[in-house]
């Protein structure tokens, strides 16, 4: 799939905030839906990779943004945002989302 067949909800609350911090984390967002088949996998997904930035030891940050790396305060904060955002997609009975088609 393509993040163009992501529902707005979906799509705003996980790229469009990534996007806020920086661009190099919209691309790790955005480079997980070409493995996936469908919004449901791409949600579950863009949670565990967000967990798993969270994660990060500090001195692994300037390998993960290509030497570039934000303020871990404020990427953690982002993270947390993004984690509340996909939530709230959750709830979000699928056929009830906007689409761009």
């Amino acid at each position: 799939m393509d993040t163009d067949d992501l529902s707005r909800e979906a799509y705003n609350g996980i790229l469009i905030e990534a996007e806020k911090l920086t661009h190099d984390l919209t691309l790790h967002f955005g480079l997980l839906s070409s493995d996936c088949i469908d919004e449901t996998e791409y949600i579950d997904k863009a949670e565990k990779l967000t967990k798993e930035i969270m994660q990060v030891e500090d001195w692994e940050l300037d390998d993960l943004f290509w030497g570039d790396p934000p303020n871990k305060e404020k990427l953690i904060f982002t993270c947390k945002k993004i984690l509340k955002n996909i939530e709230k997609v959750k709830t979000i009975p699928i056929e009830k989302r906007k689409y761009d088609f």
